[in-house]
């Protein structure tokens, strides 16, 4: 009987057979097996020990060495190796080929405290996955333990030819990926040779690539993810302070979004202050509800309130508080609803505060929908697709096991999941809620990804009755500016879920408001009475600011209030003959304001115009509210419990944001005025303020950067 070995000379002598394809794959699922195992412990950067050559460590010379070894009769792990034949051999001097000509392609470093790779059973081939078991597969344990090494059976390689990534699964041992990992390195395709161009990411130290369909089909969540400071946020500058006389109507759009407070609540966690453009004052404001009077019923759906206290920062101003309560639907009155889920399942959404938040949030906004609501989910990473047929939410296992088969990896197509989105809501429409909910980080980096097709994209597909809401989740690359006006354009919401308390706060306890629009198109106009008012100042809605003329322009798009909701806009004021003006008069120009007799014998300060839309309708209708002085109190102490809680809030954000018109005040006194005003808190919202308020005194101005 002859030597194995001196047959593997003859085969690499002779003419080389037809590769087999099974064999191949098992032999390359095998080497990678290995690769991963001996580079397991690796971290990005230079490691300690010997400067790397090609002829120590794990050089040419040593790889050959111990493929003749392994290759011996005497040794046990000869046979299944020896499966390949020939083909083996070639790939063998392919590798070897190739590392001698591109050293950086295969990272072959060895160090002094590496551990030697130990010898083990070869893998068996491995049997072609069964979907229907990878899809509904039980990953509690591997959440727990995000490094351990699956132990299922192995299943058989598809045919090399086959152009589904999904069928070509690796190795049981490649399935013990460490973390974190670098990303967004160049990577390679085993099959269709180096940087092969496909949605891959990259094995944590190896060099070596895993397409992103095989990480679907692990039993262990992909490695971390994490970029750092590339999150992006419209930067806008505060509202200036207007001359009445010059300038007496203010003009917006109504707000109710609270991503901004959830996302400075993340900062503020971290230790980190947040970036100044990420804080938007009414967003922090109207993140916390306020006991305002509603309206009587919904033929009017909401009701104006309006106060007038003395500026807790400046004693020579006053605050005036314009707050609005939407009517509240009762359960026998919520429509239906049509929900497509829309998920980025791109590569940057790894992380535990993005694609596993989000499942969970999702499983929290189920347990508020109506059984014979439906629920569609689409997904989307460099391409997308339908996970989700439209399903009833009474038939909320299928749901559940549809979230749980997702995982990152790849590149960011969100303009095309936005278009498919779209396409299922419409083609699924009911007579009550028809709405997209996108959950991402904002990251859209294949397709269309320009913000203004987008936005022009759902401004059109809003007008078929079809809205937009926007969940934003992790930092380090989360794109605030376009959820935000994506939001803005499709007649919805943004939030941002950095917790799962926020989850349910805005899926379950806000679901009513964050689904159901009452009135849409809400616009404010706030004209001031010369007589009485010198100056003014809008605090807040800088970016939803309105020209004078959009108020009674219907064509004009506006925000949307939704079932319940409370919202507030607070102006500073300074009134007539107050020392504590901003402006100087001009030289050349008369002080004197020209007025009408009824303002300057009028009580009123002010007189607020409120536009807006039923939900299904095309045409305006207005309300209006004036501010006299009845409204005000003569001091902070005073005045409602609200009102000064909603002050401490907004001067918390203007210190926040550099402030420039809080002169001296304080962090300490947004605090103080806070801890008086904390009232009835059945959730703890006010308590967790003040808890964040302290954290900011002693958080850091710039982020420590973060060590793979």
């Amino acid at each position: 009987m002859s030597d194995k070995f001196d047959q593997l000379k003859d085969a690499l002598q002779g003419e080389p057979p037809a590769p087999d394809p099974q064999a191949r794959q098992a032999a390359l699922n095998l080497a990678m097996a290995r690769f991963a195992e001996k580079h397991a412990a690796r971290s990005q950067g230079t490691a300690p020990g010997r400067r790397h050559t090609s002829s120590g460590g794990m050089g040419p010379s040593a790889i050959w060495s111990a493929i003749v070894t392994a290759l011996k009769p005497s040794n046990r792990n000869w046979t299944p190796v020896l499966a390949g034949g020939a083909s083996l051999a070639v790939l063998t001097l392919a590798v070897l080929s190739t590392h001698s000509l591109r050293p950086d392609l295969l990272d072959w470093r060895e160090t002094a405290t590496e551990p030697k790779l130990a010898k083990r059973e070869a893998a068996p081939t491995p049997a072609k996955p069964d979907r229907d078991a990878v899809a509904n597969r039980d990953t509690s344990t591997a959440q727990e333990h995000p490094m351990k090494m699956a132990t299922g059976q192995p299943t058989p390689a598809a045919p090399v030819g086959q152009d589904d990534e999904a069928a070509m699964a690796p190795a049981p041992e490649m399935q013990a990926l460490p973390a974190p990992g670098m990303q967004g390195a160049p990577v390679t395709d085993a099959r269709s040779g180096f940087f092969a161009g496909r949605s891959q990411m990259a094995a944590p130290g190896s060099g070596y690539a895993v397409p992103a369909a095989r990480l679907r089909q692990m039993d262990i969540p992909a490695p971390d993810y994490f970029e750092q400071g590339r999150d992006r946020f419209e930067a806008f500058d505060p509202n200036p302070v207007k001359v009445v006389k010059e300038d007496p109507v203010s003009t917006f759009s109504i707000d109710v979004d609270t991503a901004s407070y959830a996302y400075m609540r993340s900062r503020l966690n971290q230790g980190v202050l947040p970036a100044p453009d990420s804080i938007r004052v009414e967003e922090l404001v109207n993140y916390f509800p306020y006991d305002y009077a509603g309206p009587d019923s919904a033929a009017v759906p909401f009701k104006t309130n309006v106060s007038l206290m003395p500026t807790p920062w400046n004693a020579d101003t006053k605050l005036m508080r314009i707050g609005i309560k939407g009517y509240e639907l009762a359960a026998a009155q919520q429509p239906r609803a049509n929900l497509v889920f829309l998920i980025d399942t791109s590569g940057s959404m790894q992380a535990q505060n993005k694609l596993p938040l989000l499942r969970n949030a999702f499983k929290l906004l189920l347990t508020s929908l109506d059984p014979d609501d439906t629920v569609s989910i689409v997904t989307y990473a460099g391409s997308a697709g339908t996970a989700l047929e439209p399903t009833k939410v009474s038939d909320t296992p299928k749901i559940l096991a549809a979230l749980e088969t997702l995982s990152a990896g790849g590149s960011t197509a969100g303009g095309e999941g936005i278009r498919q989105a779209y396409a299922l809501a419409e083609a699924n429409k009911v007579d009550g809620i028809n709405r997209v909910i996108l959950a991402t980080d904002g990251d859209f980096n294949v397709g269309i990804s320009d913000k203004e097709t987008l936005k022009d994209f759902v401004a059109r597909e809003r007008e078929k009755g079809v809205s937009l809401s926007v969940l934003g989740f992790g930092a380090g690359n989360y794109n605030d500016a376009l959820m935000q006006a994506l939001a803005q354009n499709g007649n919805g919401n943004a939030s941002y879920i950095d917790t799962l308390n926020e989850a349910r706060k805005v899926l379950v306890d806000d679901a009513a408001g964050t689904l159901q629009t009452i009135a849409k198109d809400v616009k404010i106009q706030v004209e001031f009475n010369p007589a009485a008012v010198s100056e003014y100042r809008l605090i807040g809605y800088e970016t939803r600011k309105l020209n004078r003329e959009d108020f009674n322009n219907d064509k004009v798009d506006a925000g949307e209030i939704g079932a319940g909701h409370t919202v507030t806009a607070l102006y500073e004021i300074v009134p007539a003959g107050s020392s504590g003006r901003f402006v100087e008069d001009l030289r050349y120009r008369s002080n004197e304001a020209e007025t009408s007799p009824a303002s300057k014998n009028s009580d009123e300060l002010a007189f607020v115009k409120i536009r807006y839309k039923q939900p299904d309708g095309d045409k305006s209708e207005l309300i209006s509210t004036p501010v006299t002085t009845a409204d005000a109190v003569p001091s902070t102490s005073a005045a409602d419990t609200d009102a000064r809680f909603a002050a401490a809030v907004a001067g918390f954000g203007q210190v926040l944001k550099g402030g420039r018109y809080t002169g001296d005040w304080s962090i300490d006194d947004a605090i103080a005025l806070a801890e008086g005003a904390r009232g009835k808190d059945p959730f703890g919202y006010r308590a967790e303020f003040l808890n964040l308020a302290r954290l900011a005194k002693t958080a850091a101005a710039l982020e420590p950067l973060k060590q793979r």
